[in-house]
């Protein structure tokens, strides 16, 4: 009998997600360096040096032990790396766990991010057991909120000063999805 896996390799029609290694350090890098990418992330500084990317790689690799995880999105065919998803926050008595997400600017308007996110968010539910995702967006960050609304994800309101950035507090949108609403769409 094989080992119950929370976060496994996950592919779709166009896509493969596999968890983060020590190879993805300069993608990791450019990605969270990129003005763009970062422009509404404020749990987290952009990064400015190498360090910062195999900070983060070291933080998220082997997942299984650690309970949080984050997939590196890439061509299925191509291998191009596209962006990140995963699960963090896994509160494991009450089956809940946030997911977060990223793409590289190229691919925005492609539906690559719907498509990385139903079969994680998939993965959640079976792998993980998890009865409700949460997910927090800034409120600027429109394509987010209608990404999310698309795949079924409810506005709970706002959750206010969620995250200290650069000397100001910003509000950010509560998102949920729970397993019972997920299973009937």
């Amino acid at each position: 009998m094989s080992e119950q896996r929370f976060f496994p390799e996950l592919e779709t029609n166009r896509l493969k997600l596999r968890n983060v290694n020590d190879a993805d350090t300069d993608f990791i890098f450019n990605l969270f360096s990129n003005d763009k990418i970062c422009e509404f992330l404020y749990d987290e500084e952009i990064f400015t040096k190498k360090e910062d990317a195999i900070e983060f790689v070291e933080w998220y690799k082997g997942p299984e032990g650690k309970g949080y995880n984050r997939w590196i999105i890439e061509g299925k065919n191509s291998k191009e790396q596209m962006g990140t998803c995963g699960f963090h926050l896994w509160d494991r008595t009450n089956n809940i766990a946030e997911i977060g997400y990223d793409l590289w600017y190229e691919f925005w308007g492609c539906g690559y991010m719907k498509e990385a996110l139903i079969v994680a968010i998939e993965s959640g539910f079976s792998n993980m057991k998890l009865n409700r995702i949460n997910a927090y967006v800034a409120l600027e960050n429109k394509k987010s909120s209608n990404t999310l609304e698309s795949l079924g994800f409810v506005n709970e309101g706002i959750y206010r000063d969620k995250h200290l950035f650069k000397g100001k507090y910003y509000d950010h949108y509560l998102y949920s999805l729970l397993k019972r609403d997920w299973n009937k769409q």
